[in-house]
């Protein structure tokens, strides 16, 4: 399973419609997939008390990450980085083994002209210190706004490089797969 992160927990967003694109995009290559949507995170993880014990409704969104076979981040850019709801989720996934050699793919989108460029790598910097395995190919849509309209992507050239991007994850999810499960450490050794 594909886990595909919805990036901000702002309601209504370009986010989780990029994100539904894809799945669907998922779908056409017969790879399951599904959303996981950081707005609907449950209230009580926001609580201090949580960086020590996590609430018991956090436990569905940790062990969706655990059991999955890649990640791929839709990361919508905000004053020049991605959402701090999207830090704090990766904050409270169980360290190292919820990204431990687990394939991420990432997708940017702004409605300014670098199209979650900025976004996407300071995302990429978390992850790598989390020793995640990230897809060389990143997709950036700019001017979001423009390139999105009724739930599609207008954009023929960018919508190519999204469904080849979608592809080659499928690939490099499959190839590592194995690694992402295995490198979980046993705490009881």
């Amino acid at each position: 399973m594909i886990e595909i992160v919805a990036g901000t927990n702002r309601p209504g967003s370009k986010t989780i419609q990029l994100a539904q694109i894809i799945r669907g995009l998922y779908d056409l290559a017969g790879a399951p997939s599904q959303i996981l949507d950081i707005a609907s995170l449950p209230v009580e993880i926001y609580q201090p008390a949580s960086y020590k014990t996590k609430p018991a409704a956090f436990a569905p969104f940790q062990e969706r990450i655990l059991a999955c076979k890649g990640i791929h981040m839709v990361v919508p850019e905000y004053n020049g980085s991605f959402p701090g709801a999207l830090k704090y989720f990766i904050d409270m996934l169980k360290f190292p083994e919820s990204l431990e050699h687990r394939p991420i793919a990432y997708t940017g989108l702004a409605d300014g002209l670098w199209g979650g460029f900025r976004a996407v790598e300071q995302l990429q910097m978390v992850c790598n210190y989390r020793n995640a395995y990230g897809l060389p190919e990143r997709v950036w849509f700019p001017h979001i706004g423009k390139k999105m309209q009724d739930n599609r992507i207008t954009d023929e050239f960018l919508f190519g490089l999204l469904r080849d991007q979608v592809e080659r994850f499928i690939k490099f999810a499959n190839h590592h797969e194995k690694e992402a499960v295995h490198s979980i450490p046993n705490k009881s050794a």
